[in-house]
Formats: structure tokens, sequence, C-alpha cells
């Protein structure tokens, strides 16, 4: 139990490429890519990570060291792999302390806890996606949910192992939950206990009292628990948040144990079990989301140089000709896929884009993503034209000169099905200004603007049936993705990649390649 907690508890950059050989000599026949999610790479998009965008793939025995700097961020990250399925197994924490000589902004916890949220096939989960891959069928759901590697007491054979977070009477800790699932937002409680919200995404927040908190895929939230109950021993739980209707998805929870060091050790008695809200509870969701501030007033752009408008969603492809009907096993004989503006976003395969970029290598990309979608329709309404579910696909990126003022508008789809997506934006941060229900509406929707403090993030789930819209500055050359963190989403096209131009002067410019950047 102490190895498992110390794995994802202690966390070095040094033995980053440890666990790249690690899963080399599991899966031999993969190769690997590890992300710092949520580090902004200042000018070192070559040590950012995902597969075909900033570096081709690390070979079986070789290696890659990873080269960055941690600048003007703290607070929780994390790290996984970010090719094909193995992030399932392939994570952990990254935490950023207060510099020395500083604290946090709020009260000294007693302890920082990782609580790391994942799900566990019984299969090998590269082949679980090589057969949705090969059906055009979703891929199959996950046998459990775990918390730091454990499914807990709910499972069968696992109540052995359940992770145990211990607390004394009186004392305040500071719980640093991460989502590293693959496929599925999450709730999390923790019975009789309340939760003090101070931070997400390694941004402090003003902060919030809660009973659950909900996270999708790739997001982080810092919370304060403190032991103010009778001495016992109190569930924490974590089960799936449910948008998309129709959809299967794991019902079942996984645990951990709150227990007090003064509580009775025997006796036999279950822990007390916390009320989580229904699957498909999209008020608490937004709830817990709308509450978000930055902790002080933020420093954003207010005019702007660009302002995007990105439909996301999933869609249905036609059954090729030459495919046997084995093949074709999404809905009424299609297969799945997803875009963004109705481009399926494709990796290439012979250079990473980054590379394409820095070398002027040409036929790689084409930089004329749309900055609207081509067509205008009703995006949330149920009646959407059947020829709006199958979009192009291509490797377009949008250009931003470097400094640029950015606004994009993410709009869900009904088409397939709307669904609560978290999209994440490698290399930057960003302000979430709003988020709402249906169709947004320029006219009346920027009055619901939080231009005061919004909070900052990596990650915003927009909601389903909805919208969200972020604004940055591009001040970090290099070629980012923006991805849906829903990996069978990500795996059928739910993504884009901007280019961010060089400025003026060294201060400004991409970093020149490392002699051991990986080759195709």
């Amino acid at each position: 139990m102490e190895i498992i907690k110390s794995f994802f508890c202690f966390i070095s950059f040094a033995v980053l490429l440890l666990f790249t050989s690690m899963a080399e000599a599991n899966r031999a026949h993969h190769h690997e890519f590890i992300v710092r999610h949520g580090v902004r790479q200042m000018r070192t998009g070559w040590a950012d990570g995902p597969e075909f965008v900033t570096q081709c793939p690390i070979r079986p025995g070789s290696s890659y060291t990873y080269r960055f700097t941690i600048q003007g961020q703290e607070g929780t990250l994390w790290w996984h792999a970010h090719s094909s399925w193995l992030r399932a197994t392939v994570y952990g924490s990254l935490l950023i302390l207060p510099p020395a000589g500083s604290s946090y902004p709020f009260p000294n916890p007693h302890r920082n806890v990782p609580l790391l949220l994942g799900e566990w096939w019984d299969g090998n989960p590269v082949d679980v996606l090589r057969e949705a891959i090969r059906t055009g069928a979703a891929p199959n759901i996950s046998d459990a949910y775990t918390i730091n590697g454990q499914p807990g007491d709910l499972y069968k054979c696992s109540s052995q192992d359940t992770t145990i977070v211990p607390i004394n009477v009186g004392e305040t800790i500071l719980l640093r939950v991460i989502n590293a699932a693959l496929n599925q937002p999450l709730f999390f409680t923790v019975a009789n206990h309340k939760f003090t919200v101070v931070g997400a995404d390694a941004s402090y927040l003003k902060p919030f009292t809660t009973n659950a908190i909900v996270l999708g895929p790739g997001q982080t939230t810092d919370v304060l628990i403190t032991g103010d109950q009778p001495p016992n021993h109190y569930y924490m739980a974590a089960r799936a948040y449910q948008s998309a209707q129709n959809a299967p998805f794991g019902n079942t929870t996984t645990t951990a144990i709150l227990q007090y060091k003064s509580a009775p050790c025997c006796g036999g008695a279950k822990p007390i079990m916390p009320l989580l809200p229904a699957y498909n509870d999209t008020n608490t969701a937004t709830r817990f989301s709308q509450s978000f501030r930055s902790l002080k007033r933020a420093e954003f752009p207010t005019e702007l140089d660009e302002n995007l408008f990105i439909t996301i969603g999933l869609g249905l492809n036609n059954c090729p000709k030459n495919f046997r009907s084995r093949r074709c096993q999404g809905p009424n004989g299609t297969r799945f896929t997803a875009s963004m503006n109705n481009v399926s976003f494709a990796l290439p395969s012979n250079y990473s884009l980054l590379q394409a970029h820095h070398h002027a290598i040409p036929g790689v990309f084409t930089t004329d993503f749309p900055a609207r979608p081509p067509v205008k329709f009703d995006y949330t309404g149920s009646n959407i034209s059947r020829s709006l579910y199958q979009p192009v696909r291509g490797t377009k990126l949008y250009k931003l000169k470097y400094g640029s003022r950015v606004q994009i508008v993410l709009q869900d789809t009904g088409i397939v099905t709307p669904e609560n997506h978290p999209i994440h934006l490698h290399g930057y941060d960003f302000y979430i200004v709003a988020e709402g229900f249906g169709n947004f509406n320029p006219k009346k929707d920027t009055a619901k603007f939080n231009l005061e403090n919004p909070p900052l993030r990596n990650t915003v789930g927009v909601p389903v049936n909805g919208w969200a819209v972020i604004r940055f500055v591009a001040d970090n050359p290099g070629v980012w993705i923006m991805h849906c963190h829903l990996d069978a989403h990500i795996s059928w096209g739910l993504a884009m990649a901007f280019l961010v131009e060089n400025g003026n002067g060294l201060l400004e410019t991409m970093e020149e390649p490392p002699a051991d950047l990986p080759v195709c």
C-alpha cells in the first residue's frame, strides 16, 4: 500500500523516462510519449509530448530527456502518456509548491494528499481502442474506476488494498484531486464532510464550500477538508457524471477511506457512505463550475484580435464501399467520428507538426482551419440534418500572430448526442469568461461575461447542449493541440491545433530542437 501511495505522491521529472522504460518493457511493440498536462512549456514546445504534434515517438530501447522550466504556475498538475490508450495506466501527479519563504493564500494545511481518479479495464486498454477503431463502434466501457490505483471496497476482491487517507480530529488536509480517467467525468465526495475549493489546474481560486466536486478528464481541483466529525471511517467516493443520453457508461463507484486516527480500529462496521449526485445531475455540475472565480482580478484581454467560433461534437461516417459490415458497427451500419468546425483532425505519421513547421517541411499540414463552422445550424436542436453528420478529415491548423488576443466560443452540438466535453489546450492557460446552455447568442450572452475575476484553467468542461467562452493571449510560439480529453473522442478526431508564430527577439522565439529529439 505504501509503495502505491509513493508512486502517486512523489513523482519527479528525473524519473519520467523510468516510467517510459517500464511501459516499453511491458508493451515492447509500443512507442511512448509523456505529457506534463498543464505545464505551459514557454518556448519549449519540444517538451510538450503529444504524439506527432510536438515530437515523433520515443522508440523502444531509446530515450528522450524532456527539458523545461515551470514558471508562474503553482498548484496541482499531472503527467500522463499521450499515445493510444497508454494513459490508462501511465500517469502520476505533479505538485508545484509555493516558492521557498512564501505560503499558500489560505491557512497552511497539515498535509498534502494527491488523489488520482482513474479507470481500469480487465483487458489491455490498447486492444480495446484497436477493436473500436477496427469496427467503427464505440469502445468498451471500463470495468472499474479507481482512486490512487485501487478500485475500493465496492468491487470484488479489492477491499484489502483500498486507499486509506488518515486524518486527526481538528486537522485540515489539502486534497489534490486529479481526474486521470480516460473517458468519464466524475463526481467526487466524502461522507459527512464539506470541501473548501481553493484551486484548480495549478491556479488559486476564491474559496467556496461544496459537498461534491465534479472533474472532467484532465482537470484538477484542490480542496481543503477538516477533521470536524466524530472519529470514524468515512468513504471517499467517485462515480460517473454522464451527460450523453443513451450512451453506455460504467455505473459503478470507486471508494477510498478517510480514517480518523482515533477511530475504533476493529468491529467490522462498514465506513459511512456519502450521498453522491445522480449520474445525470447536470444541475450540480453546473452549479459547481459556475462557482469558480479567480482569487484576484484577472489580467486578460478585453480587446480582441481573433474571435473564433468552434463547434464540437460527434459524427457518423457512412460505411466505405470496400468495408465489410463488421467494420461498420456504429449506429445503422456507420463508423463513429468526431470533429471541430466539421473538420475531423488527422495526425501526420512521418513528421510531427512542430518539426514540419520549424523546418518548413511542405505537405504535412495546412493552415486553413475555419474560424467559423462552414454551415450555421441549430447546434443544440433535435432535428439536425444528416448531411452534417459526416465531417471532412484533414490536418488543418489555425495560424495566430505572436501576442494575438484570442477569444474562442466552444459550442457543443447535438450531432449524434450532446455531451459535456472537457476541452484541453496545450501550451496555454485560458480564462473561462462565461458558459451557458443552448446556442451561443453574441447579442445576449455577452452580458453574462465575467470580465473581472474569471477562473484560469487549462481544461474547460463545455456544458452538454451548451457553450463556453475562453480567452488567452498567444504569447507562446509553437504548435499547440486543442482537443477533447475524452480519449475515445480524440481518437475519432475531436481536435485541432494552433500554429503560433514567433515574435520579435529571443524571448519571443521558440527554442531550437534538442539534439536527442526522437526521429520518425
